[in-house]
């Protein structure tokens, strides 16, 4: 049975869950036994605790995103510990990319990651896809493992082979060239970026909730395309949008928001158009809104995300 490590930020801790929650059939499987540093119990040193974990892990997750590669404790205790590891051939490390994020450029850049093409979980349109490739992954790490101990008969020295091992040649990690983006990627990105974000919604719709008890709040898909929103102070609407992309009103090539959750209602107050720098394709706030914000022109669907929700919460922060 291999153990397994999650590194990780806290404020990526859902996905975390849910990855765990994938991976239960390993478990139950006695395939793996997997650690956080949720499991710490009060009065435990936290350093200690983290250290010896790691040392004992065979599989170990970076479970990564911009907030990870901001943390400097995933950063420079974990993850530099986990590659000195994987180095030496006494564990596999595996980046899981969570968000969209310049992972590429980190030291674990010449790992294979998982999704497929290292495309981040959050762009997945049904995000249990994303998590079964990445079990699918797991298992193929500690199948290798095991072959690899069986062989050697020292459970210290894990022999790694394609396709997590590092690259045989070192190369530059200049490699972007400028290319064109076709109509169809262009929809399937928007058609992405939308459900990104009602899932952004629906999860700080509930963590809103939580952090505030005199707060209700309410998610409302009224269709494939469109979602609405809505928070209740002691039972008094307080706040509400609705978030769609295409319809009669509106063009297909942009993700619209509006204060009113009136699914009848096309007006809007802010609208997202897909655009490319000739590497990625972005989006690009419109800029009708006083309260828009976003500091940058070209945002991610993260930022995207937490434009429309900085639209949203407004009313309640002033």
């Amino acid at each position: 049975m291999a153990s397994l490590f999650f590194s990780y930020s806290h404020k990526d801790e859902n996905l975390r869950n849910e990855l765990e929650t994938h991976l239960a059939l390993l478990k139950r499987q006695a395939i793996i036994t997997s650690w956080h540093d949720r499991r710490i119990t009060a009065g435990s040193d936290l350093d200690n605790s983290i250290s010896t974990q790691i040392e004992a892990s065979q599989v170990i997750l970076l479970l990564v995103s911009a907030n990870f590669l901001s943390s400097d404790y995933c950063y420079e205790k974990e993850m530099n510990r986990a590659l000195e590891k994987h180095k030496e051939g006494s564990a596999i490390v595996i980046p899981v990319i969570l968000h969209p994020c310049d992972w590429l450029s980190a030291p674990f850049g010449h790992l294979r990651a998982t999704p497929t093409d290292g495309k981040p979980v959050s762009m997945f349109a049904n995000q249990h896809e994303a998590f079964a490739i990445i079990a699918k992954d797991v298992r193929e790490a500690v199948t290798r493992i095991s072959s690899a101990e069986m062989a050697s008969h020292d459970n210290k020295k894990i022999i790694l082979d394609p396709p997590f091992h590092e690259a045989s040649s070192i190369r530059s990690s200049n490699l972007r060239v400028k290319r064109r983006f076709d109509d169809h990627e262009r929809d399937e990105f928007l058609e992405d970026s939308f459900h990104y974000i009602a899932r952004y919604f629906e999860g700080s719709l509930d963590e809103l909730c939580t952090r505030n008890p005199h707060l209700k709040t309410r998610f409302k898909k009224q269709s494939e395309s469109r979602f609405s929103a809505m928070v209740y102070d002691n039972g008094k609407r307080v706040a509400e949008c609705s978030i769609w992309y295409g319809g009669r009103s509106f063009s297909t090539n942009g993700i619209a928001y509006s204060h009113s959750s009136n699914e009848q209602d096309n007006s809007l107050n802010e609208s997202l158009s897909v655009v490319d720098d000739g590497y990625s394709l972005q989006l690009k706030p419109l800029g009708l809104h006083i309260y828009s914000d976003t500091g940058e022109s070209l945002l991610s669907q993260q930022g995207a995300a937490e434009n429309y929700w900085s639209l949203f919460i407004s009313s309640l922060q002033r």
